[in-house]
């Protein structure tokens, strides 16, 4: 009996057993379809989310974040290919906070595993990411990884990145539903991404529209040159979204670009630059009247060229105007790390940048109008002086002289015999003035006088501020074109001095003539001589003042800053005055 109910209680068991089996395997089944139900309804709140999104920057930061939370991965990172379709050239990343990122350096550059899906953009699950042929570990500091699943992320059929996870929680590896979801999201993601670009794009057009009718309307109020470049490189840094903006533009003998402008990270290095046109970023930009990209401005060869390391990122130098019209460049560049300058960033910069060739070429036409209508003025006046005031005074004079010899008193006499005198030497004066009214500089086209005004403006564009010019003397008659060509050159490179070196608020500029000699004063408040390392640029203003049979001095004032005089005889050093100009500014 008790046999009997023994072996008929195993069967019942064995029953039991096997249905408690079927049933936890309909119930995994269940959870699992449950689990993928709930993760289809995540993966759709996150698609519809993503779409909703209308900044790049914004929707790149969600589209990781949403990878990483629906596929339970402790870190997750976007890619961004660059153009070259070979490099990442920006990298988001999900679970690696600011200290863990200054430890790691730098942000990969698509080598390695990330590599992989660039160079083959198909998805990529690894159970174990040291054991790929394409891995070669981490750099120190970065946290240890072993699972990863990546996929690219496609826009127009174009790969525009790649989606990476790695480490599954729980100790788990990814699996084909997380690899279907992740592409899937993927798609989403290209679309929103699209969408996204479209509208930045818009933007920017709006805003380039924006700031050529502000260009438009600073031109036809009659703004200065200095003022208008300062405009457009305002705008074009702002919109660009650059961290330093030059702009440069060609020196009188057009073998080298100065600049003229700076504005932005490390301006204050680049002021009054003396660049070569023939070589580098921003000499090819002028001479072949195309932009030119850099994707590091550290690259030896840029920062050659700028004159040292930079410590700057990528960057892009527009031509200012197209063909044989090209009036300068303008340089934009981005902090180290930052993306660099796509081809549609670079076409509505290339477009505004020729407003500014226009902007510059009203502005010259304003200035020759001016000065046309100035030369027209200086005419007037010298006619109605020699046929107004000196015609009265030669009247008055012979009329004091023939009432002189009915004088009979002598100190009486004197005093006539030294006004006529006096009206004569008036005379001689106003006849000087007629003639250097009349008078143009060969070659130049320009007085000293203009030129002088000139070479100031163009130093206020870098001070952001006028210096004070004082002028004293018949500068344009008596300062023979020799001297006058290295005067003008040693006020330049004093001004570029005080640009780059002197942090000066206040600068004064003097310049007179006795009749003998030309005396040039350039004061500013800046550091003073020690503090501005500018010594080994004062060799080439001593030459000069040597050369025209003059001296230079400097010297820090009691209350600071820097005072250089250079005084040289007008004719220049006698028998000297056919060298050649041994000295570039």
């Amino acid at each position: 009996m008790t046999h009997a109910q023994d072996s008929g209680a195993r069967p019942a068991q064995g029953g039991r057993q096997e249905c408690d089996e079927q049933l936890a395997l309909l119930r995994g089944r269940l959870e699992a379809a449950h689990s993928t139900r709930d993760r289809v309804q995540d993966l759709m709140e996150v698609v519809m989310s993503v779409g909703r999104d209308l900044e790049l920057e914004h929707v790149l930061r969600h589209v990781v974040k949403a990878a990483t939370a629906l596929v339970r991965a402790r870190y997750g990172a976007l890619g961004v290919i660059g153009p070259d379709h070979e490099k990442l050239v920006q990298f988001l990343t999900v679970g690696v906070d600011d200290a863990e990122a200054a430890v790691i350096g730098s942000s990969p550059s698509g080598h390695g595993i990330l590599g992989e899906l660039v160079a083959h953009p198909e998805p990529l699950r690894l159970a174990k990411l040291s054991e790929h042929a394409s891995s070669y570990g981490f750099p120190a500091g970065h946290p240890p990884m072993s699972t990863f699943l990546g996929v690219p992320i496609r826009i127009r059929g174009q790969v525009f990145g790649n989606l990476y996870l790695t480490e599954k929680l729980g100790g788990a590896q990814f699996d084909a539903e997380d690899e279907s979801i992740l592409a899937t999201l993927a798609v989403a993601a290209g679309v929103a991404i699209d969408n996204a670009r479209l509208y930045e794009r818009s933007q920017q057009r709006e805003l380039w529209l924006q700031a050529t009718a502000e260009v438009t309307q600073s031109l036809l109020s009659g703004s200065e040159r200095a003022v208008v470049l300062g405009l457009i490189a305002d705008r074009a840094r702002e919109i660009a979204g650059a961290d330093l903006v030059v702009v440069a533009l060609p020196a009188a003998d057009r073998d080298s670009l100065v600049v003229e402008l700076a504005d932005g990270l490390e301006a204050d290095r680049y002021r009054a630059l003396r660049l070569a046109v023939s070589s580098g970023l921003i000499g090819t930009a002028f001479t072949r009247a195309v932009p030119v990209t850099s994707e590091d401005m550290d690259d030896p060869g840029p920062a050659a060229y700028l004159g040292g390391p930079t410590g700057l990122g990528p960057g892009v130098a527009i031509p200012i105007g197209t063909g044989a019209g090209v009036r300068g460049v303008l340089l934009l560049v981005r902090a180290s790390g930052r993306a660099p300058f796509l081809a549609e960033e670079i076409r509505p910069v290339l477009g505004f940048a020729g407003t500014a060739a226009v902007a510059m070429e009203l502005a010259e036409r304003r200035s020759d109008t001016e000065q046309i209508v100035l030369l027209e003025e200086r005419d007037r006046i010298a006619r109605d002086l020699h046929d107004l005031a000196i015609q009265r005074l030669f009247a008055t004079g012979m009329t004091l002289q023939s009432a002189g010899r009915f004088i009979d008193h002598p100190e009486a006499s004197e005093r006539v015999e030294r006004a006529v005198d006096d009206l004569d030497a008036t005379i001689k004066i106003i006849r000087s003035t007629i003639f250097g009214l009349r008078t143009q500089v060969e070659g130049e086209g320009e007085s000293l006088r203009a030129r002088t005004v000139r070479a100031v403006a163009v130093a206020a564009a870098s001070l952001g501020f006028t210096p004070a010019l004082r002028k004293e003397g018949l500068l344009d008659t008596q300062v023979s074109r020799f001297v006058a060509d290295h005067l003008l050159a040693v006020l330049g490179e004093s001004l570029a001095n005080v640009v780059r070196h002197a942090r000066a608020s206040r600068v004064e500029v003097t310049l007179r003539t006795s009749g003998r000699e030309v005396t040039l004063t350039v004061a500013d408040d800046g550091v003073g001589i020690e503090g501005s390392g500018r010594h080994s640029g004062l060799r080439n203003l001593s030459d000069r003042a040597e050369r025209c049979g003059g001296t230079m001095e400097l010297s820090s004032p009691p209350g600071g800053g820097t005072r250089l005089v250079w005084r040289v005889p007008v004719a220049g050093r006698q028998g000297r005055a056919d060298l050649p100009d041994g000295g570039a500014v």
